[in-house]
């Protein structure tokens, strides 16, 4: 939104006067003075005229290390939710980017800023997601390869982008997927005639779980790992 219709909505001054404020330098965006009325400016800014605040709300990035048994929700009557692990007050900013089933565990995304989590899960820009999994049964020759070919999704009837398994034991591997879709891993694994016993999210793109969250922790994400998904979205 344009700097002089954001003061306009939220005050009693009309653009024109609005403009004329800004001009004479009695608007501060994000502490510092600002001349220009098309100044774009979004819901995370602070925005001051004469001194009164008109917005200081603050983004929210932060990952999660999910524990197995949380649901991916913001409340349930039934089990407790990721939601619960986070503080009252910022409980309530947040939502979730990228969710992972209750057996689940690992990297989960927690933010306020709406824009911001739809780069990281539109399945467009394909963000690669790294998953660490444990199956039933041994992983035969072929999954790597149907992988790699892309595995068909009846539901959905449309093949999934190639991905990358890089087996570490007979019945665990390293799974790199480029969409997200519902109980994704689990499908491709069960269309090779396996199943996922444990399923655990090692990153998002470049943003990696950090190895001293002990699960049910969080931090906030780093300058650097918020504008990744940006950078992601420029490259897609």
């Amino acid at each position: 939104m344009k700097l002089d219709r954001f003061i306009s909505n939220r005050t009693a001054h009309s653009r024109q006067a609005t403009r004329l404020l800004i001009a004479s330098g009695r608007v501060h965006v994000a502490g510092c003075i600002t001349h220009d009325p098309r100044h774009e400016v979004d819901q995370f800014v602070a925005i001051s005229l004469d001194g009164e605040l008109l917005q200081a709300r603050q983004a929210h990035f932060l990952m999660l290390h999910k524990p197995v048994g949380y649901l991916s929700a913001t409340s349930d009557p039934q089990h407790p939710t990721v939601m619960q692990l986070i503080p009252g007050p910022l409980r309530e900013q947040l939502h979730i980017g990228g969710r992972l089933d209750r057996s689940s565990s690992g990297l989960l995304i927690l933010t306020n800023d709406g824009l911001w989590s739809r780069r990281l899960t539109e399945p467009r820009i394909k963000l690669p997601k790294t998953y660490r999994v444990t199956t039933l049964r041994p992983i035969s020759q072929e999954t790597a390869e149907r992988f790699g070919e892309g595995i068909y999704m009846t539901t959905e009837q449309l093949t999934t982008s190639p991905a990358q398994l890089q087996q570490l034991a007979p019945c665990e591997a390293r799974l790199t997927i480029y969409e997200g879709r519902y109980h994704q891993v689990k499908r491709m694994f069960h269309a090779v005639g396996n199943q996922v016993v444990s399923l655990h999210r090692e990153s998002m793109g470049a943003i990696v779980l950090d190895p001293a969250l002990a699960a049910g922790e969080y931090r906030a994400l780093t300058t650097a790992e918020v504008a990744s998904v940006d950078q992601a979205q420029t490259n897609s």
